[in-house]
């Protein structure tokens, strides 16, 4: 999506279609495409979600309830920047898709600048925590923010070396929920002195199914992440791994086979991550850093007409299953226009019957929402 985002008039509407179930980002990208403007995609979800085979009526956010969270956002000081407008971020703009808004609490102007992340385990050593704290300091000192969770360990030191020059703190809950709630007078500094950003409604408690968004968002902002103590199985290798998935450098820190949470650094190591030792490995990465490319799904953009095939849809809705597949793939085996396997995977989205993700991939969903 490209543009200035939605005038004031808009805004609610924009907030309400985000908020709506079954509506995530790859949803809410198309429908904006489809029908140019998020009133018009609401007057239409209750026939998209029809035809898509759904029972029950869908619930759409409603008036009262964006408005609740716009002007909670007002009270405290945070702006919503939606995707389009100007001051939302570069980098999250050329996300495939970009998140339809996000809020931000303190200083935007953190937002424009150049960024890495670095992320790393809760339990993390004294040496793996003293290690963030310096990196942090010596990339802000290099002119980079840098980016991170606001979790215990490697975030908290991060984030704590980087506040003099410019840090961003990326939350799972609301941009207001404090989590964890030991990290309160660190929160307060970064509403003062850094940026604290959610994708999440206002006044939303963090839930462990925020956080993949959340570490999205967070490779998402930077140039590369960088990973300082993480166990095999850690949401910090979720983060490098969608940070490989858009384009950006994937650093990490080498430690001793001995100690569990060095294991998963060590294995992004093994696949091709940049090993860092100092902060000037990280800087001659970025030193010759290419232009990050645009989405891919601006490929998708096509012109997208109402689907009156029914066995079309229910062709398509029986190659879905939990494994992803690709756009391209449906087309081809329905012997269909991917602008025509859009609108039904849109409609069987709404109805709760798909689920579209990232990078051109459906898989099939009973859940009704993502």
């Amino acid at each position: 999506m490209t543009g200035k985002g939605p005038p004031e008039r808009e805004l609610v509407d924009w907030v309400r279609l985000a908020r709506t179930e079954s509506v995530g980002p790859v949803t809410f990208a198309h429908l904006i495409s489809r029908y140019g403007s998020a009133s018009r995609a609401l007057s239409e979800l209750p026939n998209l979600a029809s035809r898509g085979g759904r029972g029950a009526p869908i619930e759409i956010c409603d008036v009262r309830t964006a408005e609740t969270e716009l002007a909670a956002g007002a009270a405290i000081g945070a702006r919503v920047l939606t995707s389009g407008s100007a001051g939302f971020p570069r980098l999250l703009s050329v996300l495939d898709p970009p998140p339809p808004l996000i809020w931000a609490l303190g200083d935007l102007d953190i937002l424009t600048r150049r960024s890495v992340a670095i992320v790393g385990a809760r339990a993390a050593s004294a040496a793996g925590q003293r290690f963030a704290s310096h990196l942090a300091t010596e990339l802000g000192e290099a002119g980079y923010a840098v980016v991170s969770g606001m979790a215990r360990g490697i975030d908290t030191a991060a984030h704590r070396g980087s506040l003099n020059s410019g840090t961003i703190a990326v939350l799972a809950g609301g941009v207001n929920d404090i989590y964890p709630s030991e990290n309160a007078s660190l929160y307060d500094l970064l509403r003062v002195r850094g940026c604290v950003v959610s994708e999440r409604p206002m006044g939303l408690k963090a839930r462990a199914a925020d956080f993949p968004r959340r570490n999205r968002l967070i490779s998402g902002l930077a140039l590369g992440v960088v990973v300082v103590e993480a166990e095999l199985r850690s949401g910090s290798l979720i983060t490098a791994r969608l940070a490989g998935e858009q384009g950006r450098d994937v650093f990490a820190v080498p430690g001793s086979p001995a100690d569990p949470r060095c294991r998963g650094a060590n294995d992004l190591i093994r696949q091709g991550a940049v090993l860092v030792e100092e902060s000037a490995d990280i800087l001659r990465v970025l030193g010759d850093h290419r232009a990050v490319s645009a989405p891919t799904m601006a490929t998708w953009k096509a012109d997208l007409e109402d689907l009156d095939d029914d066995s079309l849809r229910e062709r398509i809705g029986a190659l879905l299953s939990p494994a992803p597949a690709s756009i391209d793939s449906l087309s081809r085996l329905v012997g269909a226009p991917i602008s025509a396997v859009l609108a039904a995977l849109t409609e069987l989205t709404v109805a709760g019957h798909a689920e579209m993700l990232p990078g051109g991939l459906a898989i099939g969903s009973e859940l009704g929402s993502h």
